[in-house]
Order: structure tokens, then C-alpha cells, then sequence
């Protein structure tokens, strides 16, 4: 199957901004980070299963925002609205920015 992350880092243009996904169990936040810089994303939004609470069988989660600049930006666990609220409203936030 296509790496559908690494094409769109592969294409990306001066005005993009690619966030992408990771789940992840072990070394977490180094492995989202290297997930980051090898597919060229802005940014990585990191799930854990060690959160209790979070996950696909649950309807709370929380989530860890990595970019570029070396910023973290942890969620509270909350509801799985509330968190794709905060994705789009980080990702209004980046394109205001750049």
C-alpha cells in the first residue's frame, strides 16, 4: 500500500501544511518525532494506549501535538470532539502563522 503521510511530504509545497498520525506504543514520543522528520510533516498529533481512558474503545482521548520547532502540546483526556476541535483549531493557529 502507499505510504499516503510520505507522499504527501514527498509533494508538499511552500503553503502546505501536512499533520499526520501516529499510534504509538513503545519510545512514543521519539518515535513520533522520527515519524515526523522522515515523512516531512509540520506535525504529528501522537495517540497513546497508556492513557486510561484513551483509545479507539473509549469516547475520551488524548493526544500530543509534536512539530517542527520541537513544541509539545499535550491534551487533557477529553472527549474525542473536544480533541478534534483542538487539532483544527491548532491547525487554524499554524496556517495564521505561517
Amino acid at each position: 500500500t502507499t505510504d499516503i503521510l510520505a507522499e504527501a511530504g514527498k509533494q508538499k509545497k511552500a503553503n502546505q501544511l501536512i499533520v499526520g498520525f501516529a499510534l504509538e506504543t513503545e519510545n512514543e514520543l521519539a518515535n513520533a518525532a522520527d515519524k515526523l522528520y522522515r515523512k516531512n510533516a509540520d506535525a504529528i498529533v501522537l495517540n497513546s494506549l497508556r492513557v486510561q481512558g484513551a483509545g479507539f474503545r473509549n469516547n475520551t482521548n488524548q493526544i500530543t501535538i509534536i512539530n517542527k520547532k520541537g513544541e509539545k502540546l499535550e491534551s487533557e483526556l477529553a472527549s474525542k470532539k473536544d480533541i478534534a476541535n483542538q487539532i483544527v483549531s491548532y491547525v487554524i493557529t499554524q496556517l495564521h502563522e505561517s
